[in-house]
């Protein structure tokens, strides 16, 4: 398993990578507003790449559940400075979650590595030609509905069928528009458009989605199931988190962990890998 990332291979065999989250928003659900000012986002971005995150993902659009959609020159404007200051200052391959074909376009031209579109590239139909146009990696989630819309009564024949039929034709379109296949990851989306019960399921059978052939990143950390399961706040929640990390892995379902505690994470993936050599 490896993912193709513009001028870059990841080798996704070797080791599960780490993709530290940098939210330049005032609204996210767990850290809006803290890192909003382009320094502050900068310092923070560098401090996860210190603590072991192996991708970058910026975004300037909160995707929280009841989000309302930003500007384009808003989100230009969170967003451009902080990659054109971290292509020059790390090395860790940078993601942007949009879903703007504008943005994807201008964060990739500073150098950005990879597109992570919350719409599966539905959103914008510009957006799968930049993919292709750069070379970029691309990460497809699954969403129903709209931030704004998705946990109004969410509703699946089966979570995991469905699903995989979702991704199954959207590999099938995006390669028949240009885009390599082993340039696509899929994540499946946990908490956008999912009752409890379905992130649930979802994370229990994760690894059927490995008959795709594609690398799954995996984004738990902090969400709103954990805290419904566990009855905890938000910062109470790095421990479930970790755990259901721990077990996406144990299942060989996770290729990427998108993750807030980036320390955490990495020294979970080392006790892993560690103990799956012996």
């Amino acid at each position: 398993m490896h993912w193709r990332i513009r001028n870059r291979t990841l080798d996704l065999d070797a080791r599960c990578l780490v993709m530290g989250i940098v939210n330049v928003t005032p609204d996210s659900f767990s850290d809006g507003g803290m890192f909003l000012p382009t320094d502050r986002a900068i310092a923070h971005a560098l401090e996860l790449v210190r603590q072991g995150a192996d991708i970058l993902d910026i975004g300037g659009e909160s995707t929280r559940p009841g989000s309302q959609s930003v500007s384009l020159d808003e989100e230009l404007a969170r967003v451009l400075p902080v990659v054109q200051a971290l292509v020059q200052q790390c090395d860790a391959a940078i993601s942007i979650d949009t879903s703007k074909a504008v943005v994807a376009r201008a964060c990739l031209d500073a150098g950005a590595h990879i597109i992570n579109d919350v719409t599966g590239l539905t959103g914008d139909p510009a957006m799968a030609d930049v993919v292709r146009d750069f070379g970029a990696g691309v990460v497809v989630m699954h969403m129903q509905g709209t931030p704004a819309t998705m946990q109004v009564a969410p509703r699946y024949d089966d979570v995991v069928i469905d699903l995989f039929q979702y991704f199954a034709k959207r590999v099938q379109s995006l390669t028949a528009l240009g885009i390599a296949a082993d340039a696509i990851a899929i994540d499946p989306g946990i908490g956008f458009g999912k009752t409890r019960e379905h992130n649930i399921t979802l994370l229990a059978r994760l690894a059927r989605f490995n008959e795709l052939g594609c690398p799954i990143c995996l984004g738990v950390s902090r969400k709103g199931f954990l805290g419904k399961l566990l009855d905890r706040p938000l910062e109470q929640r790095l421990a479930g988190s970790l755990a259901a990390a721990a077990f996406a892995l144990s299942q060989q379902a996770a290729h990427i962990l998108r993750v807030h505690d980036v320390a955490e994470t990495r020294d979970l993936v080392r006790v892993w890998e560690v103990l799956r050599s012996v």
